[in-house]
């Protein structure tokens, strides 16, 4: 009986969105994952995947193919996608089971410069320059590297929060953003450039806002109506789709380039501690003007106090308040380890 093959073994963006619904699929359950999905024979991925692996040579001293695809672009990341699935659907899409048990490397024929002079500028950025720099990114690098992170699926509904100073609930116009001369310093706004501040769940809301045990927290709906215009950066690596790509050194460079881009989603995840703000935010407010400069409307980065997802939403005017409610602090957890 033929196998059939669905984008949810590959859980890549690209095969799911713009590829595979191309490629006449029927109904059925997927053969190596076991989803009821679209299917369609492996060996129409050929074409793609002989383009992607084209960026690894032989080497006695590498990795399998699947363990390289699995690493650089997060792909077979479904749970049933084992190494052993993940090899014999590769095996598959190629018609070749012997190549999944070589070794390979990335070709050394591409490399980026854009982590470490993101390094450089983000030195300059805190400790030396502010406003004329002498290190500079390639901009226009950039912003095509941008366009490779869309916030797709995204909730229209969002959260945010503040602690309740009183007795009455704040309404929703006290909710948004603070007027531009009481705006302090953000994560991702210089002081003076108020931006909304918003989490995908009540709890991401008031969690952000560091709250104490016994406070009272004033947490707002705000309704943002799709299409959101925003950057995603939490997980890079699993967002870019070299399927997308027309060629070889367009994958090889951009496999290059996805280090550069974890290092700017982290700039505006990594903890920082209030006395040191006011510098440690400097990289991250740049890179979040730059996102603004070149006509994004936000941008979406992980959590570190919680499970949900953060919004920085550069124009307030993009979201409608709603409902205002009462969250009771009831407990606060704090984790540590020895140093």
């Amino acid at each position: 009986m033929p196998k059939h093959c669905c984008s949810e073994c590959f859980g890549d963006r690209g095969l799911r969105r713009d590829i595979i619904p191309t490629l006449a699929p029927t109904l059925g359950i997927c053969s190596y994952c076991g989803t009821s999905a679209s299917l369609i024979d492996p060996t129409k991925l050929r074409d793609l995947f002989e383009l992607l692996i084209s960026i690894y040579e032989p080497d006695s001293a590498g990795k399998t193919l699947v363990d390289w695809l699995k690493a650089d672009w997060d792909l077979f990341s479904h749970s049933a996608m084992d190494v052993a699935h993940s090899k014999e659907l590769l095996g598959d899409i190629l018609d070749d089971g012997a190549i999944v048990r070589k070794t390979f490397s990335p070709s050394a024929a591409y490399h980026s410069e854009a982590l470490a002079r993101w390094e450089t500028l983000r030195d300059e950025l805190m400790w030396k320059n502010r406003y004329f720099l002498d290190e500079v990114l390639d901009t226009d690098r950039l912003r095509e590297l941008l366009g490779h992170l869309p916030a797709d699926d995204m909730p229209t509904l969002w959260y945010r929060a503040r602690i309740l100073d009183g007795s009455d609930l704040y309404p929703i116009e006290e909710m948004g953003t603070p007027p531009p001369r009481l705006a302090t310093h953000g994560r991702a706004n210089p002081a003076g450039i108020p931006y909304l501040y918003l989490g995908s769940l009540p709890e991401t809301a008031v969690a952000e806002i560091r709250p104490h045990t016994g406070e009272i927290a004033c947490v707002a709906q705000f309704n943002i109506a799709p299409p959101l215009n925003a950057v995603d950066l939490r997980n890079p690596r699993g967002l870019v789709s070299p399927f997308l790509l027309a060629d070889a050194n367009a994958i090889g460079q951009l496999r290059s380039d996805i280090a550069f881009l974890e290092r700017l989603g982290d700039e505006l995840t990594r903890p920082v501690l209030p006395r040191g703000a006011a510098i440690d935010y400097v990289p991250s407010q740049y890179l979040c003007e730059f996102i603004k400069k070149v006509g994004y409307d936000g941008v979406v980065y992980r959590s570190s106090v919680s499970s949900g997802i953060n919004l920085a939403l550069f124009d307030h005017n993009k979201a409608v308040g709603g409902d205002v409610s009462r969250y009771d602090i009831t407990r606060v957890s704090v984790e540590v380890r020895l140093a």
